[in-house]
């Protein structure tokens, strides 16, 4: 598969093209920016074509598949684009601002038959797949409650785009898109969110800091998240269970070269389970590759979807502290 990265963001550079171009078959084409000597530096870098218009870069024949990594704020409108010039699409979460905006999205993506991949890629660390082994032995008997935290202090620069309305920026589709995501990932759909809490910061105008109450009723269970810029930092979920709980400790950030650890507790008995080192960036970019060669996209359209979905109720359901 042929790549072009729309934008030169810092992920982009640290983990998604290295991932690229360590997947065998995979190629990266070309860099496009609209500041031409920020896209040269990463043509020196990896080896590959400096454009400075995303326009240009979609319309050449010899790209397959693009890397979305631009603001929140414009990850629509150039979705939009590369589904036009039928590339498929790897954006960066959260994929949309609205509902709406997911809706049309995934209509195009349907109509001309595309993949389009919300890049949620802790999914794809074996962590997870450890955790769900667990509960499939019945080592924490039946599903309660699952718990997610996701927050991190203020960043250093006031320009910062999670701090900007405009460009999409917020907690809740940064930091809160994670913890949604895994509500749905590791006990899948079916939830409902039925109430929240936002707390807006009145210079920025985004909010700030909040957490949500989501039930599933079909399956008799339910799901809290906390999420925030302005907090000590948690990267963590919880499932707990009639018999014990399991925690993921470094559940959305395990770096390609750190090994997670998960803890299993049941009556008088605690054990922490080290865990392999894993590149869930790498996995992310073979599962797409998987999904173009099978033309397997219906499960991705949903989970976009249904993240969208989760986002709104959030946003529709929330109170909020003055």
């Amino acid at each position: 598969m042929n790549w072009g990265i729309l934008g030169c963001a810092s992920i982009a550079k640290n983990e998604v093209i290295p991932a690229i171009k360590s997947v065998q078959g995979s190629k990266l084409i070309a860099v496009a920016s609209r500041d031409l000597k920020k896209a040269m530096e990463f043509a020196q870098i990896f080896d590959c074509t400096a454009i400075d218009s995303y326009e240009t870069l979609l319309k050449r024949d010899d790209i397959d598949a693009v890397y979305i990594p631009l603001p929140t704020g414009m990850h629509f409108e150039w979705a939009v684009k590369a589904l036009e010039n039928n590339k498929h699409v790897l954006v960066e979460k959260s994929a949309t601002t609205s509902l709406e905006e997911a809706e049309k999205l995934i209509q195009l993506a349907q109509r001309k038959n595309l993949a389009i991949i919300e890049n949620f890629q802790f999914q794809h660390h074996s962590q997870h797949q450890s955790v769900a082994e667990l509960i499939s032995n019945g080592e924490i008997g039946e599903i309660r409650c699952f718990r997610s935290s996701f927050g991190f202090p203020p960043f250093a620069t006031e320009n910062n785009i999670r701090y900007s309305k405009h460009l999409g920026g917020g907690a809740l589709l940064d930091a809160g898109a994670y913890v949604l995501k895994a509500s749905s990932f590791m006990l899948g759909d079916g939830f409902e969110v039925a109430s929240a809490y936002l707390s807006p910061h009145k210079e920025y105008n985004v909010d700030w800091f909040g957490g949500a109450f989501l039930v599933n009723k079909t399956k008799g269970y339910f799901s809290e998240v906390a999420f925030g810029f302005d907090n000590f930092y948690q990267c963590n979920y919880e499932i707990w269970g009639s018999r014990g709980k399991i925690t993921s400790t470094r559940a959305f950030t395990a770096k390609a070269n750190f090994s997670p650890s998960i803890i299993l507790e049941k009556h008088g008995y605690l054990e922490e389970i080290k865990l392999p080192t894993d590149n869930a960036f790498q996995n992310m970019i073979s599962y797409f590759e998987s999904i173009v060669k099978t033309n397997s996209f219906s499960k991705e359209w949903k989970a976009v979807l249904t993240q969208a979905k989760l986002i709104e109720q959030v946003r529709n359901r929330a109170s909020f502290y003055e």
